[in-house]
């Protein structure tokens, strides 16, 4: 059965059930049987949905609670205490008690006032102590179920369930699982919303991550409930021909040689600016950095070379941005491992210390986008994401992280449904299905995209004029006031003008889109530049948007509306006719409504 607003089942319509128990019968073929009934259909309900009773959280959770609690006051706990012990008070030694008898009790409260059932249609959450809420989740509308366990999760055997049904981004969450019963659990409300969206078929319904049929992956024998029915008839999801099953398929695994693109990253340089701010600010009141020591250490570089000084200082920033961009790399992506499950889903694991489990439906996946930072872009590496509705956030889920960008635009082909596999990276097998001579793939990700043309050249240039204008008033404004030499502003205005005219030549080149038979494609970007890829039938609007220096030029930004991810992508500084074009080409019947009106491109 299928609800309104779910996306249509895959496959031909006589693989879903008829009312009644029929089968709605092949055309010019015989009927199909009724769904088979049986363990191999039905995945046993863990004891939480078969009891239908309340339940708490694992007891181990009253560990956990205070434990978090102290952790969310660790910055303010831990500059109290250095302000108390400036003032040499004995402050420090009375408030320790008070904040852990503080932070027991306000951890133990979650615990009692948390509470979950499964009912025969949905779970439900209960919570709070002076405001309490109620949350329910239908079953038969489980879209994703995400696992999550932090370090204290895993040394305790417990694991966080965040089960979406595709409304919004809002899940509902259930802490303090066992993980063996939180993955069980995670097997059956997928398999319980894929029947409840009608997305079985009349064979057995596959399940992620569980065999179905006989375990192994064995030939299902004949008159088994998990046979395929008919000779001619649809197979399983998951199933085979002879009923041999489908393993999940692996999309990406991690390869430690992607390594060597962690620090490439600009987050990896914004913590290791963090963490040096950090030093200095709070380096006295730890005796890291005493008056003394400073001054001594300034008096002796004074002493060496300024040449020196630079590369010193250099090297101690490459070599911290180094070690904490590759220990950031580590921790997040350990372990990763990217599958298409045969029930439907695409499924993320990943986490050296917080394992988590993100499922993504396929139904739901609009389009995918291709980010390039300019460092990472410079050494040809890339990152993945996709974009969903009502999963995420914002829509967006991180699929890789930053590695070769032949493996990110396989990788997404294969997300998205379109062009082939990376099969021969090195271009040795011209013959191979789907790659070039060079190696390259036939899809969004990799296909040309049209310039917009001298007049978006221009707008960008001078566009890029603003900053530099405004950074050369600053300046001399700031020499007028401090009496500085006006060479100074002269510096300026040439260093500014020429960063700005590199960074307006650079994503005019990035600029561009495409308009494939099933995606619409969009890149822009100067020192990140993206490539947007969504499906022409993930926009449900347009907008047209000029400036009115757009219009002097006959220039606007097409908006494509959209239920996923960022919910608009953007082809900027395009044609006006072209994009009213584009837009008709994409959905002829909204945009014939405008030009109707007499409006023509």
């Amino acid at each position: 059965m299928t609800l309104p607003g779910d996306p249509p089942p895959e496959g031909p319509v006589h693989d879903l059930p008829a009312p009644g128990g029929q089968a709605h019968p092949t055309p010019g073929g015989p009927a199909a049987a009724p769904p088979p009934e049986g363990p191999a259909y039905d995945l046993p309900a863990p004891q939480a949905v078969r009891d239908r009773e309340w339940h708490r959280q694992s007891p181990k959770m009253l560990f956990i609670h205070p434990v978090r609690v102290l952790w969310s006051m660790a910055v303010p706990i831990v500059i109290a205490f250095i302000g108390i012990n400036q003032s040499d008070s004995t402050w420090s030694v009375r408030l320790l008690p008070v904040l852990v008898v503080g932070a027991l009790a306000i951890g133990v409260i979650p615990w009692f006032t948390t509470h979950y059932r499964f009912t025969d249609t949905q779970l439900q959450v209960r919570k709070g102590l002076l405001n309490k809420s109620e949350t329910t989740a239908p079953l038969d509308r489980v879209r994703s179920v995400d696992l999550e366990s932090p370090p204290l999760h895993r040394v305790l055997g417990l694991a966080r369930a965040k089960i979406g049904t595709g409304v919004d981004e809002s899940r509902v969450e259930l802490d303090g699982l066992a993980q063996e019963d939180a993955a069980q659990l995670r097997e059956y409300l997928l398999l319980r919303g894929a029947r409840g969206r009608g997305a079985t078929s009349s064979g057995p319904a596959a399940v992620p991550g569980h065999d179905v049929g006989m375990p192994g992956g064995q030939v299902v024998p004949d008159g088994h409930p998990g046979a395929s029915v008919g000779e001619s008839g649809p197979a399983a999801p998951g199933v085979g021909p002879a009923g041999v099953l489908r393993p999940d398929e692996v999309l990406a695994e991690i390869d430690w040689s992607w390594l060597r693109f962690a620090p490439f990253s600009l987050s990896s340089l914004v913590i290791v600016a963090t963490a040096l701010g950090v030093l200095f600010q709070f380096g006295d009141d730890f005796g890291i950095l005493s008056q003394d020591r400073v001054e001594g250490t300034y008096e002796w570089l004074l002493a060496q070379a300024i040449l020196a000084l630079v590369l010193g200082g250099l090297l101690v920033l490459l070599v911290g941005w180094l070690l904490v961009s590759t220990a950031n790399y580590v921790l997040q992506w350990w372990n990763l491992r990217l599958v298409r499950e045969p029930g439907g889903t695409i499924r993320l694991t990943r986490g050296l210390l917080t394992t988590t489990s993100t499922t993504v439906e396929e139904a739901r996946i609009r389009g995918v986008q291709l980010t390039e930072p300019l460092l990472l872009r410079a050494v040809g590496g890339g990152e993945l994401t996709s974009l969903a509705t009502g999963v995420g956030s914002g829509g967006t889920t991180k699929l890789l992280p930053p590695c070769p960008r032949p493996v990110a635009e396989s990788v997404g082909h294969s997300v998205l449904g379109t062009g082939e596999r990376l099969g021969d990276p090195t271009g040795d097998t011209p013959h191979d299905p789907g790659t070039g001579g060079d190696g390259t793939l036939d899809g969004p990700l990799t296909v040309p995209v049209r310039s917009h043309g001298p007049a978006a050249h221009r707008r960008l240039l001078v566009q890029s004029l603003w900053p530099t204008l405004f950074l050369t008033a600053a300046a001399a404004g700031a020499a007028w006031w401090l009496s500085w030499d006006w060479w100074i502003v002269a510096a300026v205005a040439v260093a500014a003008g020429l960063v700005n005219l590199g960074l307006a030549e650079l994503s005019y080149r990035n600029l561009g889109h495409h308009l494939t038979a099933e995606h619409l494609v969009s890149r822009s970007g100067a020192l990140q530049r993206q490539r947007v890829v969504l499906e022409r039938a993930g926009v449900i609007g347009w907008v047209v948007r000029q400036s009115f220096f757009q219009r002097r030029r006959g220039l606007a930004d097409l908006l494509a509306t959209t239920a996923a991810g960022p919910e608009v992508v953007t082809v900027s500084n395009i044609p006006l006719p072209w994009a009213v074009e584009l837009a008709r080409e994409v959905n002829p019947t909204v945009v014939d409504q405008f030009r109707s009106a007499g409006e023509e491109p």
